[in-house]
């Protein structure tokens, strides 16, 4: 895998598009779309060509969670919306990111739910009916791509 870097004084490692493609397993398609509908938004030079765009391991990880989602068969809105609650119960994907959710549509109050995983709580909602997927993103492979790529250029410091 090619190496990461940094931007001028910043301390953080960044990724090219294509890098972030490479990582995520997303197409630099699915890249463009995304920062168009900022759906993820690349910390560095969200605007103009694939060149000047770079993204963080965290936002590395929302791609891949994107991915994930889209493959599990969620379409665009709900995948999302998936996305924007983890992020919300959980700024720092990178670091939480081995955790597990319930996704659960609550057909009462029409709204979309993720809850941490409780095998209790699961069985109720099978029983009751509910739809539901769980989110399990250890099981996700890109994540140790991330993770190598940031030792590797930590190690170089």
């Amino acid at each position: 895998m090619a190496s990461c870097g940094t931007i001028d004084s910043m301390e953080e490692p960044f990724f090219t598009s294509k890098q972030a493609a490479e990582i995520s397993g997303c197409t630099l398609r699915q890249l463009q779309y995304w920062r168009e509908k900022e759906i993820v938004v690349p910390t560095v030079g969200s605007q103009g060509t694939g060149r000047s765009i770079y993204y963080s391991p965290a936002e590395v990880v929302e791609l891949g969670i994107m991915e994930y989602c889209l493959r599990s068969g969620l379409n665009m809105e709900i995948a999302s919306a998936a996305l924007k609650s983890l992020k919300d119960k959980s700024p720092d994907l990178i670091q939480t990111v081995s955790q597990s959710w319930l996704l659960s549509w609550d057909g009462h109050k029409r709204v979309l739910e993720l809850v941490d995983f409780d095998e209790i709580q699961a069985v109720e909602w099978l029983k009751a009916g509910r739809v539901m997927i769980l989110l399990r993103f250890e099981k996700v492979t890109f994540l140790r791509s991330v993770k190598d790529a940031v030792a590797i250029y930590r190690s170089k410091l």
